[in-house]
């Protein structure tokens, strides 16, 4: 079992109340537009890190995280990236390799909205965390965090973060 804190787009932005839901995780997943890489840097210092690199990542975050991040947690088969879509909505390149090869869920950030979808076309889980940041249009900074217990993805929960100004 596995408990998990998803965040994307903190954009050089990291504080206490994040460091207090990373405590409760045995890791936390990044999903891109980390913006400083003291923020992947302390989360490190406290946790396990996966992450990837986002469009507004520099070479320092490109060259230490991947565009893309596909592993197994648990029994569950997870593909991070920044730029992913949502369901309906998927990039050419991408539907071509959800098709290909389909994850149990599929993870995005990008848009600073929270989206939990079901794909029931491809049978995945579809995350997008929102964004934990303070830089974007969003009004409410956020997270989310989950269990894996082998196969299953249970406990789902949106975690908020409070205002982003």
């Amino acid at each position: 079992m596995k408990k998990i804190l998803l965040l994307s787009d903190t954009h050089g932005h990291i504080d206490e109340a994040m460091l207090k839901y990373m405590q409760q995780a045995d890791e936390v997943w990044h999903a891109g537009d980390i913006g400083d890489l003291v923020v992947t840097d302390t989360i490190q210092q406290h946790k396990p890190l996966r992450a990837v690199y986002g469009n507004i990542d520099g070479a320092q975050a490109r060259s230490e995280f991947p565009l893309h991040a596909r592993f197994v947690c648990e029994g569950v088969s997870v593909w991070i990236t920044h730029i992913g879509g949502y369901p309906g909505k998927y990039p050419a390149a991408i539907k071509a390799e959800l098709l290909r090869d389909t994850p149990k869920i599929f993870i995005c950030g990008h848009s600073h909205i929270l989206k939990v979808m079901y794909d029931k076309n491809l049978g995945l889980l579809h995350l997008n965390p929102g964004a934990a940041g303070k830089s974007g249009f969003h009004q409410v900074r956020t997270m989310l965090r989950f269990v894996i217990d082998g196969a299953d993805i249970k406990n789902l929960e949106i975690v908020e973060l409070g205002k982003r100004g």
